[in-house]
């Protein structure tokens, strides 16, 4: 059988290796000069290929369309991943949280060996070949054509990935050509990106990262996200592992605006969660007992980030000047609401071409999950990040690429 695989990314990659390995003859087309861009940079170059988990951490972290995953997921798991490279001669390791990455630390290797099980199975890689549109009789894909001529197959898998990092390839031509066919696009938005604050504390403490911290997004008065980790203060916002993900959250609720702006929304940052609210009076008050001498700016250096303190010290309202020993037990609490709850007003999103997962693309309700072939064109699969299925970080958006790809290529 002769199968076309179009996008040379993760899926596209994995699927063409896959369908090669079922003997058909396989053509991968890739819009650029090169294999696996996004990969390449993914995980800051390092490359989180999947999660040390089961199928249930699998589906909690996928945050749209996780029933929808279950069959490719059974199919080709995160351990299956793991193994998979394992056998290409690819060493892995697990990291804090679950997440799986080369021992090489570095995304590059990860290409590397997807690109020699390509050239092992004889894929045909058409480089520099740009979709265009589909060549569809009866209902039914039998070519596709690109800036490089046509293409004729018996089967076609669409990897061509969301509109996030355009630079490496996915730029999104391809959702205006699907939806040209039938196919229902659900409306593409950032995710896994920073989030944008016009507060000047942001510019204030930008650069400053702040670990073990609890991190809340707020709609108005409710709770939509909240995580423990690590974050980040830039000078457009918030960013940082658990601020990345509360943004795939955030991103479709109603206070959301078309253009990704927001209103109502507030992230609340608990600067000691290990803490609670009776523990921390108990040691904020040891430390102004050791210090009572001392100005109330000066008091705070074992409690905080040197960064931190000037912003901590306006937000209590407590004069900077006056001595600890004087400081009110009021005083005392308005401090500890100031570290507890750290207010950060959030009134959008950064661009989506820097987001690391684009969310929406092609309504799964039109895409057989157990297959990954369209309802509405025959012959026609999907795989990766086209799909309207996002996770947090993690390594679950890769292990969602891998497992399309399978069973794509297998059906």
């Amino acid at each position: 059988m002769n199968v076309i695989v179009i996008g040379g990314g993760a899926a596209g990659m994995m699927a063409a290796i896959a369908s090669a390995r079922n003997d058909n003859n396989v053509t991968l087309i890739e819009k650029t000069s090169s294999l696996g861009n996004k990969v390449k940079i993914t995980g800051k170059g390092r490359c989180n290929i999947t999660f040390d988990g089961d199928i249930e951490d699998f589906e909690n972290n996928i945050v749209n369309n996780n029933k929808f995953m279950y069959s490719s997921f059974m199919r080709f798991s995160n351990k299956d991943t793991v193994e998979y490279f394992n056998s290409l001669g690819l060493k892995t390791k697990v990291e804090r949280g679950g997440r799986i990455f080369p021992q090489s630390d570095k995304a590059e290797d990860v290409v590397n060996v997807l690109i020699k099980e390509l050239n092992k199975y004889n894929v045909d890689i058409k480089y520099n070949a740009n979709l265009l549109d589909l060549i569809i009789e009866n209902e039914t894909l039998i070519g596709i054509k690109t800036n490089n001529g046509d293409f004729f197959a018996d089967k076609f898998i669409l990897c061509t990935g969301g509109v996030s990092y355009k630079k490496t390839g996915s730029s999104g031509e391809c959702f205006n050509i699907l939806k040209k066919y039938g196919h229902n696009i659900i409306k593409l938005r950032p995710g896994l990106v920073p989030l944008k604050s016009s507060d000047d504390i942001c510019k204030r403490l930008q650069g400053l990262t702040l670990k073990n911290v609890s991190l809340k997004l707020m709609d108005s008065n409710k709770m939509v996200y909240s995580a423990f980790g690590e974050m980040l203060f830039a000078h457009f916002g918030l960013t940082g592992p658990i601020v990345l993900s509360g943004s795939s959250i955030l991103n479709r609720i109603k206070n959301v605006d078309e253009k990704m702006k927001c209103r109502n929304i507030n992230a609340i940052i608990d600067l000691k969660p290990a803490l609670d609210v009776e523990t921390l009076d108990k040691r904020i008050q040891r430390d102004f007992q050791k210090f009572t001498n001392k100005e109330f700016k000066n008091s705070l250096n074992e409690l905080l980030p040197q960064k931190l303190i000037p912003v901590i010290i306006e937000k209590s309202g407590i004069s900077p000047d006056k001595k600890v020993h004087q400081i009110t037990k009021e005083e005392r609490k308005n401090l500890i609401e100031c570290i507890k709850c750290l207010k950060v007003n959030i009134n959008g999103f950064m661009p989506i071409d820097i987001a690391i997962v684009t969310c929406g693309g092609v309504d799964v309700k039109q895409v057989n999950p157990k297959t990954m072939e369209s309802k509405i064109i025959h012959n026609l699969f999907f795989a990766g990040e086209i799909l309207d299925v996002d996770a947090l970080t993690g390594g679950y958006n890769l292990q969602i690429a891998f497992s399309t790809a399978i069973s794509a290529s297998r059906n």
